[in-house]
Order: C-alpha cells, then sequence, then structure tokens
C-alpha cells in the first residue's frame, strides 16, 4: 500500500503531533452553582483520580455512576465537562512526565559521551543509545567523506546485513543522501513507497537485504556543515511522532559535540605524537650534529698539532663508533673506491663504506669504515669530510718530504762538488735532517735496468729516474743518509754500522729499491768512508768507485743486483781507488797463510810449488822434496780452507795472483826448493 508522503520533521523543540490542543471550556455551566469552596462540585471525583494517577479508563466511572443513580441532564453535562477537563490535565502530565524522561535520558547521553575519548568508542555509544531512547529495532551512523563527497556507513548496532554495513551514499541519494543534502530530518513510515528521495539499486538492496521499512534520519551538525547522519529505522511500518523527532534530533546535537571532541583528541593525540616523533629526530639530529662538531674539532687539533693519518683514523673510529681503517690505493676495494672519486662522496660496499682519499686526479689511498652498513647522512659527511683532512696531511707530508728531499740532495752534491766545504756547516746542515757525517758510511750508486737490460724510450726513462730518486729519497730517509740524482741514476750515502760490509749494504738497496720500482735497479758499493764531514773529498772518490762496480755488474750480466769492489777479486784492484792489495791477498789466501801461523805448515809454500810446477803433484813433490803423499794431504787440506773450487780456471787465476802479491809485498825471500 502506498503511504502519504511525508513532510518534512519538523525542527527540534516544536509541539508533538499526536497532542490534541481544544479550545478553553468554561469552568462551570450557566446555570450550575459553585460548590462552598469555589470549584465545580462535579470536578471532586477526578481530581482523586489525578491525584493517584489512574488510568484513562478510569474517568468514565463517574459519569457512569451518575447515571445509574438517576442524576439529573446538568449534572451528567457538568460531569462530562469536567472529565474532559481532567484527561487534558492527565495528557498534559504524562507529556510532561514523557519530556522529563527524555531530558534525563539526553543528559545522561552528555554525561556518557563527554566522559569518552575514542572516537570509535564515541561513534558505537552515539548508535547504542539511539537505538535505546527510540526502541527502535536498528541504529546506524553515516560520516561524511569530503574526498569522495558522499557519506559511508561507519557504525551499526542491530544490522544483520554486511551489504547494508558497507553502503556509502551520495548527496540526495537515498533517504541518508537527503538528510546529508538538505541539513535536515528526514522520516518515512514505508521506505520502498516514498517518492520524495532518489531511490538506487545499490541503496535499495541494501537496505532490502536489512529488511528496514520505516527509517528516520538526522543530521549531524557541527556548525552549520553536516558531518554524518545518524538514522534510527523500523523492520515494520511505524510512525515516528515529532516528538521522537526532536528526541533523536536532540541526541544527535549531543553526538556531533562529542564526534567533534573526540576528533580533537585524537587529532591532538596525533599531533603530540608526531611532536614526540619530530623531538626524537631532533635529539637524534643534535647528537649526530655534536658528533659532528666534536670530530671536527678533533681533526682540527691534530692538524694543528702535527697528528698523522693513523690519528684521524683512530678519532674518527672513536667518534663514529666503528673500526676505520687508511689502506693504500691498491689495498682498497677498487669498484668502490672508482665510484667515491667519481662521486665526491663516501660510497657503501657491503658491510664497509669508503671513502677516496686524493687531491687532483691523483688517488693518495682511502679511509674504511667496516662494519656500518647503515650509515647516517651527517655520519657519511664526517667520514667525508675526514678523508679531505687524511689528503691534507698526505698532501703536506709529501710536501714537506719533497722539500727535505732537496735539502737531502744538494748537501750530497755539495759533499760530491765541493771538497773545500767548512766542515761545520757541512755537520750543521746534516743535522737539519737528521744525519750525523761523523761516523762510517759508505757510497752507492744506483741506476735502473729495463727487462732487456737497455734504455727505454726518453720519457719512460725520465720516470723511471724521477721515481727512482723518490724510492731512494725514502730509503735514505730511514736510514737518515743523504740522496740525490747524478748522471742518470741515484746517489746515496748511507751510515754504516762499525763493522758493516759494503756488499751487505748495496745488496739490500738493490732488493728494496727494486721492489719499489718493479723494475732491475743495479747498485755499486764503495768502500767505507770513515768521517765524510772531516774528508768531503773521500765522498767524490768514493762515489767513482762505486759508480765503476754498478758499471761492471752490468758489464758481467748481473744487472739489478748490488756489489762492492771485493766482491770482483783481483778485478776490484782496478776498480777500487785505494789498490787494497794487502786486503786482496788476505781475502784470497787468508785461510791458508792464518793456517800456517797456527800449525807451522808450509801450505802457502806447497801451492805456489805446486801452481809453479803446472798443477802436477809428482813435479811438486820433486821440488818440495817430499814424498807424492804429503803433496796429496796438503793440497787435501788447502781444498778444506779455500773450498773445493778452489782450482777452477777463475779462481786458481786469483791464488796465483794473490801468491804472486804476497811474495812481491814480503821482505823474507824464501826458498822454493827447500
Amino acid at each position: 500500500m502506498t503511504m502519504p508522503a511525508e513532510q518534512p520533521a519538523p525542527e527540534p523543540g516544536s509541539e508533538s503531533v499526536n497532542t490534541p490542543r481544544a479550545a478553553p471550556v468554561p469552568y462551570a455551566p450557566e446555570g450550575t452553582p459553585p460548590g462552598e469552596d469555589g470549584h465545580d462540585p462535579a470536578e471532586a471525583p477526578f481530581l482523586g483520580l489525578l491525584a493517584v494517577g489512574a488510568a484513562a479508563e478510569e474517568y468514565e466511572r463517574p459519569v457512569l455512576r451518575a447515571r445509574a443513580g438517576g442524576a439529573s441532564a446538568g449534572r451528567l453535562a457538568a460531569l462530562e465537562r469536567a472529565k474532559l477537563r481532567a484527561l487534558r490535565v492527565r495528557a498534559e502530565l504524562e507529556d510532561r512526565r514523557r519530556r522529563e524522561a527524555e531530558l534525563s535520558a539526553l543528559y545522561a547521553t552528555a554525561h556518557d559521551l563527554a566522559g569518552l575519548r575514542d572516537l570509535d568508542a564515541v561513534l558505537r555509544a552515539i548508535v547504542c543509545r539511539a537505538r535505546s531512547l527510540l526502541g527502535t529495532e536498528v541504529a546506524y551512523l553515516t560520516l561524511h567523506d569530503p574526498s569522495a563527497g558522499d557519506t559511508y556507513m561507519r557504525v551499526t548496532d542491530g544490522s544483520v546485513s554486511a551489504r547494508f554495513q558497507q553502503l556509502r551514499l551520495g548527496m540526495g541519494e537515498g533517504l541518508g543522501g537527503l538528510v546529508a543534502q538538505t541539513a535536515r530530518p528526514y522520516v518515512t513510515d514505508s521506505y520502498f513507497h516514498d517518492e520524495r528521495f532518489r531511490h538506487t539499486r545499490t541503496i535499495d538492496s541494501g537496505v532490502q537485504d536489512e529488511g528496514l521499512v520505516a527509517i528516520l534520519g538526522v543530521p549531524l551538525m557541527l556548525g552549520s556543515g553536516v558531518i554524518g547522519v545518524l538514522f534510527a529505522a523500523d523492520r515494520r511500518e511505524r510512525v515516528f511522532e515529532h516528538g521522537q523527532i526532536a528526541l533523536l534530533a536532540a541526541h544527535a546535537a549531543h553526538a556531533a559535540v562529542a564526534i567533534d571532541t573526540a576528533n580533537l583528541l585524537a587529532e591532538t593525540r596525533k599531533t603530540l605524537t608526531e611532536l614526540e616523533a619530530a623531538n626524537e629526530i631532533i635529539r637524534d639530529r643534535s647528537a649526530v650534529i655534536e658528533r659532528a662538531s666534536d670530530v671536527h674539532d678533533r681533526l682540527t687539533e691534530l692538524v694543528l698539532r702535527g697528528g698523522g693519518v693513523q690519528d684521524v683514523a683512530g678519532a674518527v673510529a672513536e667518534v663514529l663508533d666503528g673500526e676505520v681503517e687508511f689502506t693504500e690505493p691498491g689495498a682498497a676495494p677498487a669498484e668502490a673506491l672508482d665510484r667515491s672519486r667519481a662521486d665526491g662522496h663516501a660510497v657503501r660496499d657491503g658491510a664497509d663504506w669508503v671513502a677516496a682519499v686524493g687531491a687532483g686526479g691523483e688517488v693518495l689511498g682511502a679511509l674504511v669504515l667496516r662494519g656500518h652498513p647503515a650509515l647516517d647522512p651527517v655520519d657519511q659527511r664526517t667520514l667525508e669530510r675526514a678523508a679531505m683532512v687524511t689528503s691534507l696531511l698526505l698532501l703536506a707530508r709529501r710536501t714537506a718530504g719533497e722539500a727535505e728531499q732537496r735539502v737531502r740532495g744538494e748537501l750530497l752534491d755539495d759533499l760530491l762538488n765541493a771538497a773545500d766545504r767548512d766542515p761545520r756547516l757541512l755537520r750543521e746542515r746534516a743535522s737539519r735532517v737528521g744525519a750525523d757525517l761523523d761516523v762510517p758510511h759508505v757510497v752507492l750508486a744506483a741506476r735502473t735496468d729495463g727487462p732487456d737490460g737497455g734504455d727505454d724510450d726518453a720519457h719512460s726513462h725520465g720516470a723511471d729516474r724521477r721515481r727512482l730518486w723518490s724510492a731512494a729519497s725514502h730509503l735514505a730517509a730511514t736510514r737518515r743518509g743523504l740522496a740525490a740524482i747524478r748522471d742518470g741514476g741515484a746517489v746515496l750515502l748511507l751510515p754504516l754500522d762499525p763493522d758493516g760490509d759494503p756488499t751487505h749494504a748495496a745488496s739490500e738497496a738493490a732488493a728494496r729499491l727494486g721492489a719499489a720500482l718493479h723494475l732491475p735497479v743495479t747498485v755499486g758499493a764503495s768502500a767505507p768512508v770513515p768521517a765524510p764531514a772531516a774528508r768531503p773529498a773521500a765522498v767524490a772518490d768514493a762515489y767513482a768507485e762505486a759508480g765503476r762496480c754498478r758499471e761492471a755488474l752490468r758489464v758481467l750480466g748481473r744487472a739489478g743486483q748490488g756489489a762492492a769492489a771485493a766482491d770482483f777479486g783481483f778485478l776490484g784492484l782496478l776498480l777500487a781507488d785505494t789498490r787494497d792489495v794487502h786486503g786482496f791477498v788476505h781475502r784470497t789466501l787468508g785461510p791458508v797463510t792464518e793456517y800456517d801461523a797456527r800449525r807451522g805448515t808450509e801450505l802457502l809454500r806447497t801451492l805456489g810449488a805446486y801452481f809453479a810446477c803446472g798443477m802436477s803433484p809428482a813435479r811438486t813433490k820433486e821440488t818440495l822434496h817430499v814424498h807424492v803423499n804429503t803433496v796429496a794431504q796438503r793440497l787435501d787440506r788447502v781444498s778444506r780452507l779455500l773450498g773445493p773450487d778452489w782450482q777452477t780456471p777463475a779462481r786458481a787465476l786469483e791464488i796465483q795472483l794473490a801468491l804472486r802479491l804476497h811474495q812481491l809485498s814480503s821482505a823474507v825471500v824464501g826458498d822454493t826448493g827447500a
């Protein structure tokens, strides 16, 4: 059955449509005498009924009793008028009691809502109280979605349909959409027969699934805007009275305030949470900035007091709470080092961070932070700043080293070029670079040799010479000596221990310089120079001797080795400036002469006769007038003293030359036939 269209519900506070308002009735009909107290006697029975709150049907009994008792028509008319006035008073009293109950319920609802802080709890309380206030089967609430421009189902109470609980209502769609659009209450006692609002398949399907028929919707107003709609509904036809509409509207007004308060509290809590998070971030940033400032101060202090690369790594490791290591270019991860050099920033390499240390286009090394895969940007910048400080320290050290190398080279050049330098000035200049020219030194002459033993092209040879000078200067600095570039090679003046050996010094220098250059380096050594400062001219002579030894090594095919004049046997007499005949004889025949001196034997005389007889034992025994077994025994003793190779052509030549020099230098002429 199609129900008549409902008119928009009145605003809250309007009179109930179900309460009749009759015209005022005269207090007493004409001709009826009043009682002694001025009141109509016919009202007395009804006043008693009003006093005890009797039911409406009880008000008929006084009229029925009077009619049964044969009362006059005037009396019966007076009783009817009194009855109507009493019923009107009773209705007014019932209406007031109902309003008091509704107001009490609203006050209780407002009190309950004021105590809630969580938005979900507020919304659930609003819907449950709306259902309780109006005694409906279902109550629900939709909220406005500003981004979508519609309202969506937020909370339901008494609902059983999942489709209904997920409804969205566009502006003007369904009863709820009309309420949200007009901001006015709307009510219908039969939803599907009401044509005042636009029906949609989606909304009607949801309402049908829920089985709703009578629906009342009131807007949730906040200021002049609608934030949602509150509904009360039944699954049967029902007429919602004006008082009920007003009651739900008043409840919605309280609910809107409660929702706004809960939203404000939620936003406040969210803001506080965000502020706490921001404060935590600020504290973290402050701590990071403080660490960065601390490392900046420490690095500045290190630079000012002349700290080294390892001091920088240690300071950064302490600040970043990790292990920081400075590595040479060849030891750092190549791919990460290239990326860091190209980007100008520290880059991640697995669980480590690599910051290139360089100047211009040259890579000097890298700072590697180990075990920090998640590095803060400020800490990353700290590592990069430390890499910059490290590069400055390395450049400063290189500059200082190059200056020191020039000083060392100039001093050695003066020793080689100017034999008349003041020894006192030489000692002062040497002390500034940590050298002591009053102790024995050895002069070393070094030169590079390519893989084929010859010179490379001019450019490559020049680069090798610069590298040789750098390596030689480093070796001289570590040994507290001097180094310079001279005659296409390097010359070194290194201190020699009292029991030091020039041959060992040359061999060690050849090995170290060759390893530094990755090329063969040939080194010749001079005889010891006792005190270069006292005899500067001896340094130039020693350099000439070292140069001859170096060239002899190259001629003999021993490039990349080191040797002194003493290592060349009798050729050393030609290479050395001192012509140390006694030393040559001692190195060649020393064990034999010492044996003869201790035992009183004639091994040296037997050797002379043996070589003089063409190395024939039979002829030697005739020359010495001894048995051939004696000659054999003596030669066997010589083998044990000089080594089993003493009869090889080269050794035999040196031994014969030493025997001859020994005979010439001896003041005693022996009888070789004795």
